[in-house]
């Protein structure tokens, strides 16, 4: 039986949104582009747009986001889809949200496609966003604070060698509040998820804090089973 011929064309009921957190210089970031055309232009949204029929989704956001921001090889994971009746104006458009974690600090940003610019958001200074992406931000922000605690997080936001303070920060971030510092880095140390690098920041105003990189065996481990970190 033959395969059957998918055009090109695009659903125009089906969406994709991206919601790409990044963290840089101890702060939780969110990827957004400014809509350089449509119903839309001149805010700034949720890098996404219209799945084609001749795609699967993954193909879709993956193709979405590098067009539209320059963000390409990324691991993006399905957060949910979003589907309210007057999500979008004018007509009924459901949504399938992606999620992805990344240390900004790796990624060039090259606007494209319908999008005019792309910038790098702190957390707490999105501004109002089209459609329902606020509600998109929001319910993404919910459950990374919930994978903080129940998953080990920052395999992807840190560099590859980091200190104690920076993943410290990276938690407070996430979870809006400041934490204990020896009782955090006692639970850390005795999950044996870090590894010592024998190695000291370089190059540094302050005095030089030890350098330590995952143990990605136990990362995997941890991702798989989870725990409960409670601070």
């Amino acid at each position: 039986m033959a395969s059957p011929q998918y055009s090109d064309d695009i659903i125009d009921a089906l969406s994709i949104d991206c919601l790409i957190f990044g963290f840089k210089d101890g702060e939780l970031d969110v990827l957004l582009i400014k809509h350089g055309e449509g119903i839309s232009k001149g805010k700034w949204a949720l890098p996404g747009g219209w799945i084609r029929y001749n795609e699967d989704v993954d193909e879709a956001a993956s193709r979405l986001l590098k067009s539209l921001t320059g963000v390409s090889n990324i691991y993006l994971e399905q957060l949910r889809s979003f589907g309210d009746v007057d999500r979008y104006p004018n007509k009924r458009v459901i949504t399938i949200a992606y999620k992805a974690l990344v240390n900004a600090d790796n990624y060039s940003l090259n606007p494209g496609f319908t999008a005019s610019d792309a910038k790098w958001f702190n957390i707490h200074d999105v501004p109002k966003l089209p459609y329902d992406h606020n509600k998109i931000l929001a319910y993404g922000f919910t459950n990374l604070k919930h994978k903080v605690r129940h998953e080990p997080i920052g395999f992807n936001l840190l560099p590859k060698k980091f200190t104690l303070n920076q993943i410290q920060q990276l938690y407070e971030a996430i979870l809006e509040t400041e934490v204990d510092k020896p009782n955090f880095r006692r639970k850390l140390l005795n999950m044996n998820l870090l590894v010592p690098c024998n190695e000291k920041q370089k190059e540094v105003s302050h005095r030089a804090a030890s350098l330590y990189k995952f143990d990605k065996k136990i990362y995997n481990q941890l991702t798989e089973k989870g725990f409960s970190f409670e601070l």
